[in-house]
């Protein structure tokens, strides 16, 4: 498990922002976990939840900031022309500001927000799996029930026969 955790990482932190390769190592430590009981997430720094794809959220918040950017540039450059147009006597652009101002205003694009918890993930262990563990839990469990009958056994033995 640690090692799918980290193979997860390894994908999140690459520069290639190979998108398929995080989600198919994602994909994996989710199996893994699911069909393994007492597997643990946590880190040693405690965060909640364990696993984070900082750097893909980060990649994506870069890449939607650079399309606004480009995207409010042009219109920056329309609203230049458009108040020109509309007001071309001031040569210092001191009287073009206001319009230029309110034309952004009315056309700008806004970032849109990309929620960070879409990219944290936290994946339960089963309570039970057939597994080495799993299956050693009912061994040690039927052993126990044994005891006890066995125990319970030797009491009742012992006091009929008193």
């Amino acid at each position: 498990m640690v090692r799918l955790r980290q193979a997860v990482y390894t994908a999140d932190a690459a520069t290639d922002a190979n998108n398929g390769n995080v989600e198919q190592t994602l994909q994996q430590l989710r199996a893994y976990v699911g069909q393994h009981m007492n597997t643990n997430l946590a880190t040693d720094d405690g965060v909640y939840p364990p696993i984070q794809l900082v750097h893909t959220y980060e990649r994506l918040v870069q890449t939607e900031q650079a399309r606004v950017n480009a995207a409010n540039s042009q219109i920056y450059t329309e609203a230049q022309a458009h108040c020109e147009a509309q007001l071309p006597g001031g040569l210092s652009g001191r009287t073009r500001i206001p319009c230029i101002e309110q034309y952004v205003k009315d056309r700008g694009i806004a970032i849109n927000k990309i929620p960070a918890s879409l990219y944290m993930f936290d994946f339960v262990s089963p309570r039970w799996s057939p597994d080495l563990a799993g299956w050693s839990m009912v061994l040690a469990l039927l052993l126990l029930a044994v005891a006890v009958l066995r125990a319970a056994a030797g009491w009742l033995l012992q006091r009929l026969t008193r």
